[in-house]
């Protein structure tokens, strides 16, 4: 929230999906809602697992804006974040991007501080390449596939009428694992294009430990199954909250 308020350009509102936290984030959460020049809506359920496709389409249904920039709690964004995503936006297109990450001591350092000012050459700083933000160049960053491979929802922009028309996520992929790639799976089977971007639209992930990946296995097989037979949409997805 802090790398949001320091955007060059804000985005027209701040929408948190909320799974399942408890008072602690709420009251810090109140606490931007008093700061943040821009309106802060809290999107909440009970905590009953991983259930980041069900927030998130919950959160979605809420939002007034036409495109959707969605980013990790977990990350830090370049002042130009918000600039150099709109800057991208294309139509039948959606956007996956990258991230640099920090090390365990540095995210230490960052949370104790709130010190959000990083660059590539920041110390504890890896994945370096991912931390490059060259606007003249952004043009060379840009490469175009109709593939779901190694999409992240931490860097990921669409439009809401096309997450809408593949009726969202997909609320069937409980826990963690390929959510966003079957997501991406069924824009492009709806001709989407993904343009994948790096020299732009920079952030930082912060290091923590993993979320359990029990139920991969199972989220591998309905990702395979959208691809192989074209799926376009999902049957419990954004129009069933």
């Amino acid at each position: 929230m802090l790398s949001v308020a320091r955007q060059k350009m804000l985005p027209a509102e701040v929408i948190i999906a909320d799974d399942g936290s408890g008072e602690d984030t709420r009251q810090v959460i109140e606490r931007f809602k008093k700061t943040l020049p821009v309106p802060l809506i809290h999107i909440w359920h009970n905590d009953r697992g991983f259930r980041k496709t069900e927030i998130l389409n919950k959160a979605i249904k809420e939002s007034s804006s036409v495109y959707i920039i969605q980013v990790d709690g977990d990350v830090i964004l370049h002042p130009y974040f918000i600039w150099d995503h709109l800057e991208i936006a294309e139509k039948d297109a959606f956007v996956r991007g990258t991230r640099a990450r920090l090390t365990k001591q540095m995210t230490e350092k960052i949370i104790l501080s709130r010190q959000t000012e990083l660059n590539a050459l920041s110390k504890g700083v890896y994945h370096r390449l991912n931390a490059i933000r060259l606007p003249l160049f952004k043009t060379l960053g840009v490469r175009k596939e109709m593939r779901s491979r190694s999409v992240r929802g931490s860097n990921l922009a669409f439009w809401k009428s096309d997450f809408v028309l593949v009726n969202g996520y997909n609320n069937d992929l409980q826990g963690w694992g390929h959510e966003d790639e079957e997501l991406a799976a069924r824009f492009i089977n709806n001709r989407i294009i993904k343009k994948i971007v790096k020299l732009s639209a920079v952030q930082y992930h912060l290091h923590h430990e993993e979320n359990s990946k029990d139920l991969e296995s199972f989220h591998s097989i309905t990702l395979e199954n959208t691809v192989k037979n074209t799926l376009k949409s999902c049957a419990n997805g954004y129009s069933c909250n």
